[in-house]
């Protein structure tokens, strides 16, 4: 028998009796009787494990149990595939791309408070070498570099992914509310 059915196309009496003597008749098992009243849309859930296969550099090594495997998963029709992400462009037609972004801000404050207050909040606030000249410079959770430019501004670089975005929207609010 199975899980669902749905009653359709009949009259509302009818449908009520008929659902009434199915359930009666199905009390025992876990079927789930349905009459919709027309054009009543029904939500069903279907579960179903989902395979995927290894492929490329992920394939080389088989994890221990309970071992994280961690790449991208690819849906192509019906069949689904983890790899690394290196290996995208190989065994797809996809490919990847790194954004690297720069915002300049006004700011009027001492460059050393700012990266105090970044070290109080954040666990690696590591200065850089100064680059040709171009000022002082430090690179917050390894992900965003922080330069003193010239007439009173600030630039941030990073290369954009999710973790990166939302270090770069605290040091902008902490930026904004230091200069307040």
């Amino acid at each position: 028998m199975p899980p669902n059915i749905i009653l359709v196309h009949g009259e509302a009496n009818e449908m009520g009796k008929l659902k009434q003597k199915l359930i009666t008749r199905f009390a025992d098992r876990n079927t789930k009787i349905i009459s919709p009243k027309n054009c009543q849309s029904v939500e069903m859930y279907f579960y179903s494990d989902k395979m995927a296969k290894t492929i490329g550099r992920l394939a080389e090594n088989t994890p221990e149990v309970g071992e994280t495997v961690s790449g991208l998963l690819v849906k192509k029709a019906f069949t689904y595939q983890l790899m690394a992400p290196d290996d995208l462009h190989v065994f797809s037609q996809l490919s990847t791309a790194n954004i690297s972004q720069r915002i300049t801000i006004a700011y009027s404050g001492a460059f050393g408070v700012l990266k105090h207050k970044l070290k109080q909040i954040f666990k690696s606030v590591v200065s850089l070498p100064d680059e040709d000249s171009e000022g002082p410079a430090f690179r917050v959770h390894e992900r965003l570099t922080v330069k003193y430019e010239l007439e009173k501004h600030i630039s941030l670089h990073w290369r954009s992914d999710p973790i990166s975005d939302m270090v770069l929207d605290f040091v902008v609010a902490l930026v904004l509310n230091i200069s307040r």
